[in-house]
C-alpha cells in the first residue's frame, strides 16, 4: 500500500495542486503546517515523499528549504511547475468594501502587494497556508476578512471567489520539487538535470574555474543560490541545478567538480520538468 504524500498546507493548498498532479487526483495526503513538519514525516516513516516549493517566479528562492534538503541528506527525484493564480475569497454576498482584513501565506501577500494599493484600508495579515484561511473562514462563517488562495479553494470550501488573478506578475510561477530519503530513480536516460551543493576556498576564480567546467562538459546553468555557511563567517556554499542533453556529459562533470570543490553533494538526479 502507498504511503500518503507530505505536503506544506492542506487540501486546497497550491502544494496539494501538484501533488494531484504529479501522482493523481486520488492521491492521499498528509497535511503539514511546516516544510519542517513534512520532513519529520519523512523521517519517521509517516510518508515516502515530500511536495515542497523551492523558488518561485516574483519572490525568488526559498532558502530554508535549501537547507533542509541538504541538512537532513534528502534527495530530489522530481520537479513540477505550477502557474499560481492568486484569487481573493470571502464569505458568498460579500464586497471589496464589506473587507477590513486579508489573511494569507507571506509569498503570497508579497505576490499581490500592489493589488491591494487601491485599498488602503484592508489590513495585510500573514498567516501559515493559503488554503487554511480559505477554511477557517468558511468553517467560522467569518465575515470582513478575505483569503488569498485557489480556486480550488474556494471550491472545495464553497466561498465566493471576489477577484482573480491579483498577483501582480500574471504569469507567476513556483517550482515544485518532490522530495525523498533516498533516490529511487536508476535508468540514466530520463535524467536529463541534477541539484547539487559545494563549497569553495574564498579566493579569487575558485567559482569562474567550476562554473567554467560546467561549460566544458556542456552543461547549461539553470540556477545559482548561495548559502551562508553558518559556522564559518564569510564561508559559503552554493546550491546549484544544470541540465544537459547527455548523461556521460555530467557524469564527466560530476567526477572534476567532486576533486575541485570542498563538501561536493548530489542532492538530487532527475527529468527536467521543463523539457
Amino acid at each position: 500500500m502507498n504511503k500518503p504524500i507530505a505536503i506544506q498546507g492542506i487540501k486546497g493548498s497550491f502544494h496539494h495542486e501538484v501533488a494531484q498532479h504529479y501522482f493523481n487526483e486520488a492521491t492521499d495526503v498528509v497535511e503539514c503546517m511546516s516544510f519542517d513538519g513534512a520532513v519529520d514525516s519523512l523521517l519517521n516513516g509517516r510518508t515516502d515523499n515530500i511536495v515542497m516549493a523551492l523558488e518561485n517566479s516574483i519572490a525568488g528562492s526559498i532558502i530554508p528549504n535549501y537547507a533542509l534538503i541538504d541538512n537532513h541528506d534528502l534527495k530530489i527525484v522530481g520537479e513540477y511547475y505550477l502557474d499560481i493564480q492568486h484569487n481573493l475569497l470571502v464569505l458568498k454576498g460579500q464586497s471589496i468594501e464589506d473587507i477590513k482584513e486579508v489573511h494569507s501565506h507571506p509569498m503570497a501577500l508579497l505576490q499581490c502587494k500592489v493589488f491591494f494599493k487601491d485599498y488602503p484600508q484592508i489590513k495585510l495579515v500573514e498567516a501559515k497556508d493559503t488554503a487554511d484561511v480559505a477554511k477557517q473562514i468558511a468553517e467560522g462563517n467569518v465575515k470582513g476578512i478575505a483569503a488569498i488562495a485557489s480556486k480550488n479553494a474556494a471550491a472545495l470550501y464553497g466561498l465566493q471567489v471576489l477577484a482573480e488573478s491579483i498577483q501582480t506578475i500574471k504569469h507567476n510561477e513556483t517550482r515544485f520539487v518532490i522530495v525523498k530519503r533516498n533516490t529511487d530513480v536508476e535508468n540514466s536516460e530520463i535524467i536529463n538535470k541534477a541539484s547539487l551543493k559545494f563549497q569553495l576556498d574564498h579566493k579569487r576564480g575558485s567559482l569562474a574555474t567550476i562554473l567554467n567546467v560546467m561549460s566544458d562538459c556542456k552543461l547549461n546553468l539553470t540556477k545559482i543560490q548561495s548559502l551562508p555557511k553558518i559556522d564559518t563567517p564569510w564561508k559559503y556554499g552554493f546550491f546549484v541545478d544544470v541540465t544537459f542533453d547527455e548523461f556521460k556529459d555530467y557524469d564527466k562533470a560530476k567526477s572534476i567538480m567532486q576533486i575541485m570543490a570542498e563538501n561536493f553533494k548530489v542532492l538530487g538526479e532527475y527529468k527536467n520538468a521543463r523539457v
